[in-house]
């Protein structure tokens, strides 16, 4: 019997990349292939735990997390969740420091290929050193990847226009067809000082994805076709490299049987009662923190809707309990209409249940997939990263509204009150709830991305798995 093949799988340590890398993993070991994901102990921990009959597949390889001098990081600092935003350079130095015991360890392996991210490109050299085959894989869309365009192309003037944004404020040059994905003015300077900022790692962002550009076999996106297929054509052109979409990797639901006691038996009891597609699931993750003033904002913008909602809400690191992290009086004016629920929420299974119509979030790409998985209108209010680009491509499809803001990038409670109306019950939203409601079809087809889509990744690793 021929030996399988074997993949090593290495994320950036933020959640928005490491679960889709966790979630390809459980799809390529579905599919025969076995994985060796490799990140720190407290990430593991916290990641799902492998499905049983795939125990013998996966594998979590531990490495710790290199410490730094001074202190400059948390003791259970290993994810950017963990640290303030302005502490991430630091941990992308500790990042680095994991290339030693790396380079011992894909010695020791020798895998078919090596999965990447966009920060190590120090994977690089050691996939060449060992004659390894690699793959960089993007957790961004299509879109957002076309709207960046080829990073040597763009970074060949980047010292020129260190200081200017306003490229990033509109349709670039390479793409030849209509588009509105494009940052705006107050969204500009924080996504070119990120992309292009020096920081304490010494090299900056566009410079690694760069190096892995150049040095990887192809690249993988977590899209399809059917969705993008014109951005996936246009990226292929611009990196001069196989762009293979490997699908939607949408997330199958757990039994409901497992929520029926307790706090969330009672939540889900209320879901039950609740007209279909009539509740608001409100949810902006924990990755970029909210300050007090655009949660209150949001807080009201829900009560003036009157719609019924269901919040995942954490508490916020200024607010002194969770009282405090929403308006006073907001949970007795509401509790009629709504439930906000602080900690870990089942979201894949309130996303599924019948009565919710519509979700209010940041525009992450995963959450844009999970909520289009069932056929959610999006009210869209994106703060960071490609959060911006992913909101005008979902609305110029017609799947949703984004939150007015001002040119400051401040937005208000009645800005939030009529999007939310506009999407979920207003006569001219009804075009988008209908949108929204059939893509359902293309996102929660698991057979399509499972089947086909993966199966054509797994046709490719075997094939070319020898052509470093």
């Amino acid at each position: 019997m021929a030996e399988k093949l074997h993949v090593v799988m290495l994320p950036w340590i933020a959640f928005g990349h490491m679960i889709p890398f966790y979630q390809l993993s459980i799809a390529l070991a579905k599919a025969g292939i076995k994985v060796s994901f490799v990140s720190t102990p407290r990430n593991i921990k916290r990641l799902p735990e492998i499905p049983p009959g795939l125990a013998d597949l996966v594998e979590f390889v531990e490495f710790p997390l290199p410490s730094l001098e001074n202190d400059v990081l948390p003791e259970d600092g290993e994810a950017t969740v963990d640290i303030p935003a302005e502490k991430i350079e630091y941990l992308k130095i500790a990042y680095d420091l994991l290339k030693h015991p790396l380079k011992q360890f894909i010695a020791d392996q020798l895998p078919d290929w090596i999965i990447i991210d966009m920060m190590p490109y120090w994977m690089v050299d050691i996939a060449r050193e060992n004659k390894v085959s690699l793959i960089h894989f993007t957790v961004l869309c299509a879109a957002a990847c076309v709207f960046l365009g080829h990073p040597e192309r763009i970074a060949g003037d980047a010292q020129k226009r260190l200081t200017e944004s306003t490229h990033m404020t509109s349709k670039p040059e390479w793409v030849d067809f209509p588009s509105s994905v494009a940052y705006r003015n107050d969204e500009a300077a924080g996504a070119f000082e990120g992309i292009y900022g020096e920081n304490a790692s010494g090299i900056t962002d566009v410079e690694r994805v760069t190096r892995i550009h150049n040095g990887c076999q192809a690249l993988v996106v977590r899209s399809c076709a059917e969705f993008e297929g014109d951005y996936l054509n246009l990226f292929e052109r611009l990196i001069g490299k196989p762009v293979i979409p490997v699908g939607l990797m949408p997330r199958e639901k757990q039994e409901r049987k497992q929520f029926t006691d307790g706090r969330w038996g009672e939540i889900f009891k209320w879901l039950d009662d609740q007209k279909p597609k009539s509740v608001v699931f409100v949810g902006f993750g924990s990755e970029h923190k909210l300050t007090k003033d655009q949660v209150y904002e949001i807080a009201h913008g829900v009560e003036l809707s009157g719609l019924p909602f269901l919040w995942a809400l954490r508490k916020p690191g200024w607010a002194n309990d969770d009282r405090d992290a929403l308006p006073l009086g907001f949970g007795e004016r509401t509790s009629d209409r709504g439930i906000v629920c602080t900690g870990w929420v089942p979201q894949l299974e309130i996303l599924g249940h019948p009565s919710i119509g519509g979700s209010l979030f940041h525009s992450g790409w995963g959450s844009i997939i999970e909520s289009l998985q069932f056929g959610h209108v999006l009210i869209l209010l994106p703060f960071i990263n490609d959060q911006p680009l992913n909101a005008r491509h979902v609305v110029e499809k017609g799947l949703g509204v984004e939150i007015e803001k001002g040119e400051d990038g401040s937005f208000t409670r009645d800005g939030v009150d009529k999007a939310l109306k506009l999407a979920m019950v207003s006569v001219e939203g009804k075009s988008m709830r209908e949108k929204a409601s059939e893509a359902a079809a293309l996102f929660g087809n698991l057979k399509l991305h499972q089947d086909f889509y993966i199966g054509k990744f797994v046709d490719f690793l075997k094939k070319k798995k020898q052509n470093v």
